[in-house]
């Protein structure tokens, strides 16, 4: 049996963990007996259940850890990587991340269309998914420097490739229409070139960079919202959670040895027409 996607004796940390994303792909590395570091904003009880959870589910790997942290704020990550320190640290996965969220209240001034849109929103979301993602990354790096090796999972989305077709989010018999906002396709769109910015500056140092570009991953989201999405995607559905767990093994692995600076496209056809 081929060991290229063995991921034993590996220490993965997480950012993001307890979101629908981070549970699925913890549970994927635990299952493939990596060690995983599972950080998020907490309440730390909160992830040191979901760690517990995952030991008591894969009790052959490694114990999981929960540590929260604010990507936000330097002392926090700082406190996470002297944790990290005392170990190693084989493989970051950069899930942390928000998106806007505006109640369901119909209003003739949408708050979610680019005119109206508050940039205090937008300022808390550069702050998390930009200067969180290279706080981290950076600490990360530090870390794997020394040893001259490192893998490092960055995650964009379809609208840091294309635009969002905003009729996903047209509902027939709503007078006034929601719109994907801004502040996620403007942060999101840095990921895939500070992707290749960072893998092209440390090739040579053992540092692999690669970035996953996920879409439509099923979240209970309203009939109406399946419909249309199977509607505008190629394979007609939304993407569950457990299709994700692949692609980011395969990432972490051996088996993308030859792979960095690319950015594996996760959508069912989105970005294809």
């Amino acid at each position: 049996m081929s060991t290229i996607f063995c991921l034993k004796g590996k220490t993965v940390l997480v950012t993001g963990a307890a979101g629908l994303i981070g549970r699925e792909i913890c549970s994927a590395f635990v299952e493939h007996g990596t060690r995983v570091v599972l950080t998020d904003l907490g309440p730390e009880e909160n992830l040191t259940r979901q760690a517990k959870a995952l030991g008591k589910k894969y009790p052959q790997a490694p114990v999981p850890l929960a540590i929260a942290a604010d990507v936000t704020d330097n002392d926090s990550v700082d406190a996470l990587f002297a944790v990290l320190a005392k170990g190693r640290l084989d493989v970051l996965v950069n899930l942390a991340a928000i998106d806007a969220k505006f109640d369901a209240k119909v209003s003739a001034v949408e708050p979610s269309r680019f005119e109206n849109f508050p940039m205090e929103l937008w300022e808390k979301s550069v702050a998390v998914n930009c200067t969180g993602l290279v706080r981290v990354t950076q600490a990360a790096v530090r870390l794997m420097l020394p040893r001259h090796s490192g893998n490092i999972i960055n995650v964009a989305s379809t609208y840091s490739l294309v635009a969002p077709n905003q009729d996903l989010y047209r509902y027939p018999g709503e007078k006034h229409q929601k719109f994907k906002p801004v502040d996620y396709v403007g942060t999101k769109s840095m990921v895939p070139n500070f992707t290749r910015y960072l893998a092209t500056l440390y090739a040579r140092d053992g540092i692999r960079v690669n970035c996953i570009v996920p879409h439509g991953v099923d979240n209970n989201h309203p009939q109406k919202f399946r419909d249309n999405f199977a509607r505008l995607s190629p394979l007609g559905r939304l993407c569950a959670p457990k299709e994700l767990r692949g692609p980011f093994v395969f990432l972490a692995s051996e088996a993308s040895s030859y792979m960095t600076g690319s950015t594996l496209v996760v959508d069912g056809g989105w970005t294809a027409w």
